[in-house]
């Protein structure tokens, strides 16, 4: 009896964290549904993808801009019509903004909460109620180290990573009797196109190298953690470190404290 292979719906797949997690997945046997703004990245991508596994699964591609609020049911009903059951959603897609807050046009913040705290939201949102019929699932949301530093002035990062950390942990909660487990994948440095698309790879270069990460690290400990059913996780020793130091109540009691005084947790 042939099964058919599981799907994960992978945003911001063009490069990075994002483009690393197809390849991980590819390799251990997912069909994809590769979403990024750059068609010619994701195209390239899903090319490689095919080439290197023989063409055995699908490699979709969808070019959308998750700014745009109609962007997620936009993705997911191209999955439906697709036949593709998603079963694994890698929440990838992310920015940080270069400007001071009062500075920024409305309509650029806007953007900024649309792509990584809306958009984020909807799609686990759309994919949840097919998880649970299947009873099985894996959602990554990458959150940030930034998620346990103190505010940063002028920006909305911090307060969307942490917006991010603390959904994940309350999604897992309730998801996990239904056999989906949520992560939030909370990076620091990492050798990615990130600095550079925010214009501040001049100052990152300036940091000492103990403080960065490969992307296929990253990946490799984000998707054991969800495997493995932990709602959080700090790849590498430093960043775990620097997380500790910043966060005065341990991550595993902070997380066990908010499941038992959860009072939705007997409905």
């Amino acid at each position: 009896m042939t099964t058919t292979p599981r799907t994960a719906l992978i945003t911001g797949a063009s490069a990075g964290i994002g483009a690393t997690f197809a390849r991980y997945l590819a390799a251990r046997g997912y069909q994809l549904l590769l979403v990024a703004r750059r068609t010619d990245r994701l195209q390239e991508l899903a090319a490689e993808l095919a080439d290197r596994h023989g063409g055995k699964r699908r490699y979709e591609v969808f070019t959308a801009d998750l700014t745009d609020p109609a962007a997620p049911k936009a993705i997911v009903d191209y999955a439906r019509t697709q036949g593709l059951n998603i079963d694994v959603l890698i929440n990838n897609a992310g920015l940080s903004g270069k400007t001071a807050f009062a500075d920024t046009p409305w309509e650029t913040l806007a953007g900024e909460i649309q792509l990584m705290v809306t958009a984020q939201t909807e799609l686990a949102h759309l994919v949840i109620p097919g998880m649970k019929e299947r009873r099985w699932g894996r959602i990554v949301n990458l959150s940030s180290l930034a998620a346990f530093a103190p505010p940063a002035a002028s920006l909305l990062y911090t307060g969307i990573k942490s917006y991010v950390l603390n959904v994940s942990q309350a999604l897992d909660m309730e998801l996990k009797p239904y056999g989906i487990h949520v992560t939030a994948l909370c990076p620091g440095f990492t050798y990615t196109e990130f600095h550079d698309v925010m214009g501040t790879r001049d100052k990152a270069n300036r940091l000492p190298r103990i403080l960065w990460q490969h992307p296929e690290a990253v990946v490799a400990e984000g998707w054991k953690a969800v495997q493995d059913g932990k709602p959080v996780c700090i790849p590498g020793l430093v960043n775990k470190i620097s997380a500790a130091l910043m966060k005065p109540l341990p991550i595993r009691l902070s997380y066990l404290a908010g499941r038992t005084f959860n009072p939705f947790k007997n409905s």
